[in-house]
């Protein structure tokens, strides 16, 4: 399997060969044909993954998730690696499946690459209107827990996936009764953090709520010192996150 090797090495994660041939019954007599099957079924970063789309459309989605609870954890790593592909596009089949109940023991696994990559799959998950209800509900404690992750992956993708259940008002509140401010701004005082951007932005979210910018309030240094980031993105979003901290009403 060194060919899944190195598409892993690659961050094009989506099925070992063992699991193509269990889901597809596919029978690959060549090196070739399994390159050719790996190909077909990954994406790129600036292209929606076409891979991912014929994964949803041959209704397999209920089967990965299902081999979530079976499968070694290196098997486990490239089925969330799918899934994250997959879920971009669409992810009711994945929540009629019960995905969230299965991720939010991933997200407590001892190994650091199952824990970033499930909580990787919930940002995905997020970013679909019907996602966020159930990201809500169900998760923000386990993600606001993840931000003091030793591991920065971990964190960045809790961050992330914190950033768009937070778009939703019950979002904003659950974050704030599970105390994520203090654990976000540490994030964005770590200048090397890879969880700077989307903590800066969720804290914008949180300052939406007259709780949190009082809060905020107090820590506006905090973001000042980000208006000198060399990312052009950071200092962008530090410099709404202060407007919306110190916005008053007329």
């Amino acid at each position: 399997m060194s060919f899944v090797r190195e598409v892993e090495d690659e961050n094009f994660l989506i099925c070992a060969i063992d699991m193509l041939y269990d889901l597809l019954n596919a029978c690959c007599t060549d090196t070739f044909t399994q390159v050719e099957i790996i190909n077909a079924f990954t994406s790129s970063p600036e292209s929606p993954p076409a891979g991912a789309v014929d994964i949803l459309r041959a209704g397999l989605i209920p089967l990965l998730i299902l081999k979530l609870k079976t499968e070694s954890d290196e098997i486990q790593e490239l089925i969330l690696g799918t899934l994250s592909n997959c879920l971009r596009v669409e992810a009711s089949e994945a929540l009629a499946s019960d995905v969230i109940t299965i991720l939010k023991e991933k997200l407590t696994h001892p190994s650091v690459t199952i824990r970033s990559k499930a909580a990787q799959v919930i940002l995905e998950i997020g970013t679909h209107p019907e996602g966020k209800s159930t990201v809500c509900e169900e998760v923000i404690p386990l993600l606001v827990s993840l931000l003091e992750d030793a591991d920065p992956e971990v964190q960045a993708s809790a961050a992330g996936a914190l950033m768009f259940a937070t778009i939703k008002p019950k979002g904003r509140c659950l974050a704030l009764r599970a105390e994520a401010i203090p654990r976000l701004l540490k994030l964005v005082a770590e200048e090397n953090s890879k969880a700077r951007l989307s903590a800066i932005k969720t804290l914008t979210m949180l300052a939406e709520v007259a709780e949190g910018r009082r809060k905020l309030l107090e820590c506006t240094n905090t973001f000042q010192q980000c208006l000198r980031d060399p990312s052009e993105a950071v200092r962008r979003a530090a410099e709404i996150a202060i407007r919306v901290i110190q916005w008053k009403p007329f």
